[in-house]
């Protein structure tokens, strides 16, 4: 990429659009050179003539930017979403940084995630976070502050008044009532 192309996309030179597009490897999208979304980085962009090479080559047109002139149904960008929050969870995960990442303004991510979704993404990376948690309760001996830190909750008091306050016990309460369940199961007890 020369000088000329990186330049245009650094100051979102809406002369360049329809000369070329750009892609992100890092997050699978493509955008015009006009996008106001973050600057990406150098090493990650790959440059194309035209959207329909983009999308050969499984790139996702940019929310924001729309370099395809077509608007991506409300569910299908829900779900790339929560397929981000899923794949990042332990990261900083805040509405700015899931904005960026997928080039959408703050607000109508939150307003388009909760609507077809039913929670903000706030309240969808809690949960992604504390069933993870969960499954390390039940299948691991790592220690609790451990755990918290791995979901990306690393106040390891704010992780247990999280987690006692979604589950109704705490950390230590759900590895102790987990690691009964499949000795009850062997016993017989707690059949009906």
């Amino acid at each position: 990429m020369n000088d000329e192309i990186w330049n245009a996309i650094i100051h979102n030179d809406s002369s360049y659009d329809g000369s070329f597009f750009y892609g992100v490897m890092t997050t699978g999208i493509f955008c015009r050179p006009s996008c106001k979304s973050k600057n990406p980085n150098k090493e990650h962009v790959k440059i194309f003539q035209t959207a329909d090479q983009a999308l050969a080559e499984k790139f996702r047109p940019c929310k924001r930017c729309r370099p395809d002139g077509q608007r991506m149904p409300d569910q299908e960008w829900v779900a790339q979403i929560s397929e981000f929050i899923e794949r990042h969870y332990p990261e900083q995960l805040t509405l700015q940084v899931l904005a960026d990442s997928l080039h959408a303004s703050p607000y109508h991510l939150q307003r388009t995630f909760k609507r077809v979704r039913g929670m903000t993404p706030a309240e969808y990376v809690q949960r992604i976070r504390l069933e993870a948690a969960k499954e390390r309760l039940a299948q691991t001996d790592q220690a609790v502050t451990d755990i918290a830190a791995s979901v990306g909750i690393p106040n390891a008091g704010h992780f247990a008044t999280v987690f006692q306050k979604k589950t109704g016990l705490s950390p230590t309460d759900y590895r102790m009532a987990a690691a009964t369940k499949p000795q009850e199961r062997r016993d017989g007890y707690g059949k009906r």
